[in-house]
């Protein structure tokens, strides 16, 4: 009698271990959505949820003429209407009526295509314009944050060399952005530069716009590409242990195109052909290797277009009407 009644003691304090137990986080499977003309529909949207997708990342843009003139120009009359504050506010509030949860991610870009990370300033007062100029562009788009509730706030993406010139003012800018939105935060730190973050305690994920070199083969197999990222999963776990934080990949993803696997975040051009299995393979490796690791919060495939192009999806990032998207919405729905 004595040892049923200690069996069935230790069966109830193992029960109620169990329950005790915290859920683990939902991983964030999410897409990057490129702003539209025009406003959005059910139409829009319902291919966002066919990946199987719970996040969307919604990306206004402000425009820096050169380093010459380092303004930040946005929410104008020009830009599509997905790019402008009301715009903006109202692509989230319809995401999030239909399901979705949202990362709000305003980025800039540099004419002529220049590279963010190489921002560099001739002289103060240029740096000053930019500095100013860049705290009401994000100040604005956390304001927005907050007001629609959205669930991540990205504060800037690849900003390398502005984030090294500047700490103190990345310090003063995360209490400012904390002031007016109480979601969570994260900063989109280059594959090759995010281990140099100074700000990473201040945020609630690393987060890493994830185009890590993995195979230099023309189409690689989901072998070799796993193979490829043995050395950056020991860079991305160690980096993760020593900031307590999960690490996010706020853009991930391929071209589909010979050898995307080499300069992953380069566009194809013209000396590579279409690809599609070469996109394919590199997404699974990713999936298999990478999103069942404790360390990892998930990721924002990048990306997806509401509107067809003059040339279509060919070679480019999306996987819109190629075998990658089933890789999606498969790995998506397993996870």
């Amino acid at each position: 009698m004595k040892l049923f009644i200690s069996i069935c003691f230790a069966a109830v304090i193992l029960s109620s271990c169990d329950a005790q137990k915290p859920t683990p986080p939902e991983l964030i499977k999410g897409i990057s959505f490129v702003a539209t003309r025009d406003t959005i529909n059910d139409a829009v949207v319902q291919p966002i949820k066919n990946y199987n997708a719970n996040y969307v990342s919604v990306h206004p843009y402000g425009f820096m003429r050169d380093m010459e003139n380092p303004a930040v120009n946005y929410n104008s009359s020009r830009q599509w209407w997905g790019e402008r504050l009301a715009g903006t506010k109202s692509t989230i509030d319809i995401f999030h009526s239909k399901g979705l949860r949202v990362m709000l991610k305003p980025q800039i870009w540099i004419g002529r295509g220049v590279y963010t990370g190489t921002i560099e300033m001739p002289d103060e007062s240029r740096w000053d314009t930019l500095a100013a100029t860049y705290e009401r562009f994000i100040m604005d788009h956390a304001q927005v944050a907050e007001q629609t509730n959205t669930e991540i706030f990205c504060i800037g993406t690849e900003l390398e060399s502005f984030v090294t010139a500047r700490p103190e003012y990345w310090n003063d800018l995360v209490k400012k952005i904390r002031s007016v939105y109480k979601g969570k935060l994260t900063y989109a730190g280059n594959w090759d530069s995010y281990k140099h973050v100074p700000f990473w305690d201040q945020m609630d994920y690393i987060g890493i716009d994830a185009y890590f070199p993995v195979s230099d083969q023309k189409t690689p197999d989901v072998a070799t590409a796993k193979a490829g990222w043995s050395s950056w999963m020991d860079e991305l776990s160690s980096l993760s242990r020593k900031h307590n934080k999960k690490i996010l990949f706020a853009e991930y993803g391929y071209t589909s195109a010979d050898y995307a696997g080499k300069e992953p975040w380069k566009s194809a051009d013209e000396t590579q052909e279409s690809n599609e299995q070469a996109q394919q393979q590199l997404l699974q490796a990713q999936y298999d290797t990478i999103w069942n690791q404790e360390w990892f919060a998930g990721g924002f495939l990048w990306k997806h277009h509401a509107e067809q192009g003059r040339r279509g999806f060919d070679k480019l990032f999306t996987p819109q009407g190629k075998i990658g998207a089933t890789t999606v919405s498969e790995a998506y729905s397993r996870f």
